[in-house]
C-alpha cells in the first residue's frame, strides 16, 4: 500500500507538471487552424460580405474583420469577435489581432479569410506583417473573445429594403460581449404586443406587418456552452413610430461582459 501511495503521489506530481507545461505556451483555450486573406480586396473589409453590413463592414473594428466558414453559422456568427494569432515564431506576435466576423467563406480548408489589415496585424512589426502577407497562407490559433466598442451603444440600422409600414428589416450593430443574439422580438410599447422575428439573411432580422407605434427590441443573448447563461436584453430607447429606411437608432445600452 505504501508503494502504491508513492506511485499515486508521483502521478499527481507528473500530472501537475504536465498541466503547467501545457499552459506555459499560452495556448490554453485556443483552437488550431489556418487563415488566408482577401487578396483582391481593399486593405480593410469588404462591403459585399454575407452579413450584409455594406460599407459599415469595411471599417468596423478599424478594418480588422474576417470571413468565416463554419464559424459563420448561417449568420448567427455575424458580429462575433475572435482573437486570431499566427504560429510562425519568426514573424508572428503573441497577441495577434482581434477580428469581427462580417462575411462567410472558405479557402484551402481555413476557418478565416482575414482582411489584409488584420492579416498583417498578426505580425510582430510592420515588416513582419508584410512578410506574412507574402506567405498568404499561415497556421493560426484562435479563440472567442468579447467584442468591445468604446463609447458605442448597441445600434439598430433600418435596412434600406424596409417599406414603412408594411415591412421592417434591421441589423444590430456594435454588440459588445461574447454572446450570440439568437432570438429577437419586436414589441409595440403601448399595448405591449410583440412579434417574433426571423433572421432574414446574415445579420438582418425582418418581419412583415410590424406592430405600429413606438417599437422596443428584445434580444436573447446566448453563450457557446450549456451553462444556462442566456439573458434577455431590452432596448432602453425605442424605435420611433414613423421609422424610416436607412435610419440609425441608438438603443441606449451596451453589453459589457
Amino acid at each position: 500500500m505504501a508503494f502504491l501511495s508513492k506511485i499515486l503521489n508521483l502521478s499527481v506530481i507528473l500530472m501537475a507538471g504536465f498541466i503547467y507545461i501545457a499552459r506555459g505556451d499560452g495556448s490554453a483555450g485556443f483552437t488550431e487552424s489556418k487563415a488566408v486573406y482577401y487578396p483582391n480586396s481593399i486593405q480593410q473589409g469588404t462591403q459585399y460580405g454575407s452579413c450584409e453590413y455594406g460599407a459599415f463592414g469595411t471599417t468596423l473594428n478599424g478594418g480588422d474583420v474576417s470571413a468565416a466558414s463554419r464559424l459563420y453559422r448561417n449568420g448567427v456568427g455575424c458580429g462575433a469577435c475572435y482573437q486570431v494569432r499566427c504560429t510562425n515564431n519568426k514573424y508572428c506576435s503573441t497577441n495577434g489581432v482581434n477580428i469581427v466576423i462580417t462575411d462567410s467563406g472558405a479557402s484551402r480548408n481555413t476557418d478565416f479569410i482575414l482582411s489584409q489589415h488584420a492579416f498583417a496585424g498578426m505580425g510582430q512589426t510592420p515588416d513582419a506583417g508584410c512578410a506574412i502577407l507574402v506567405l498568404g497562407y499561415i497556421g493560426i490559433q484562435y479563440r472567442r473573445v468579447s467584442c468591445n466598442y468604446p463609447n458605442k451603444n448597441i445600434t439598430f440600422y433600418i435596412d434600406k429594403s424596409s417599406n414603412y409600414p408594411y415591412y421592417l428589416a434591421f441589423q444590430i450593430w456594435y454588440q459588445g460581449g461574447d454572446k450570440d443574439i439568437t432570438v429577437v422580438q419586436l414589441c409595440e410599447t403601448i399595448n405591449l404586443t410583440c412579434k417574433l422575428l426571423e433572421r432574414s439573411h446574415g445579420a438582418t432580422w425582418a418581419v412583415g406587418s410590424p406592430p405600429s407605434g413606438p417599437l422596443s427590441i428584445r434580444m436573447l443573448l446566448s453563450g457557446d456552452n450549456d451553462d444556462n447563461d442566456d439573458m434577455w436584453l431590452v432596448s432602453a430607447n425605442n424605435i420611433p413610430q414613423n421609422w424610416t429606411a436607412g435610419a440609425i437608432y441608438d438603443s441606449g445600452m451596451q453589453v459589457h461582459m
